[in-house]
């Protein structure tokens, strides 16, 4: 638990520190993607969808991911700006959950990251069109060389393609304990500021 009588930016603060100190555990394990995380939407018609992201950067502002815009994730956070990050670290026993309201990066954070992107990877995102149906793997393969021809140097941006950053309302830390009896514990925004409290497992 926090100690009495701190304040709610502080409360904040240390579950920011607590979540990066996991990930630097993580780092320090042979997980091929140690910032891999199940990003959960939902959208208009209730129904929730859930695929893996990774976690580019966390810091007082949020957690940030970078994605197609208008992929499936796209269309819900535009129907419905919420969403929850789950990572999961199986070989340290620990998980993070981070849930909170979304949005978009500004256009300088998403060229600056997309700058150091792999040239594949930024054909990859003109190429995709990603989430709608797909005719077969050499109409994708085509496209990509259509691509790779129109842009021999520098790729610039899509229009389409950019990040979000989730807005922590909560913040939850879980780790394994023997018989289940897991350790639990989140930081949650309130009306009168961050607070943090143990769950039962």
């Amino acid at each position: 638990m926090s100690e009495p009588g701190m304040d709610s930016d502080t409360i904040y603060q240390e579950a920011l520190s607590r979540v990066h100190q996991v990930l630097e555990r993580a780092r320090a394990t042979d997980l091929p993607e140690p910032t891999a995380g199940v990003l959960a939407t939902v959208g208009q018609d209730g129904w929730p969808a859930a695929r893996t992201v990774l976690l580019k950067q966390l810091d007082e502002r949020g957690a940030v991911f970078y994605t197609n815009r208008t992929s499936r994730k796209g269309q819900h956070l535009a129907e419905n700006p919420r969403a929850a990050l789950c990572l999961h670290f199986q070989p340290l026993y620990e998980q993070v959950g981070i849930r909170g309201v979304v949005a978009a990066v500004s256009a300088h954070e998403a060229d600056h990251y997309w700058a150091q992107r792999e040239r594949l990877s930024q054909l990859g995102a003109w190429a995709s069109h990603q989430s709608e149906p797909l005719a077969s793997r050499h109409e994708l393969e085509a496209r990509l060389e259509e691509v790779e021809a129109r842009f021999p140097e520098r790729v610039p941006r899509p229009p389409h393609w950019s990040g979000y950053r989730i807005i922590p309302a909560s913040i939850e830390l879980w780790s394994a304990g023997d018989g289940r009896l897991h350790q639990r514990e989140r930081y949650e925004q309130r009306a009168d500021g961050w607070c943090h409290f143990l769950l039962n497992p």
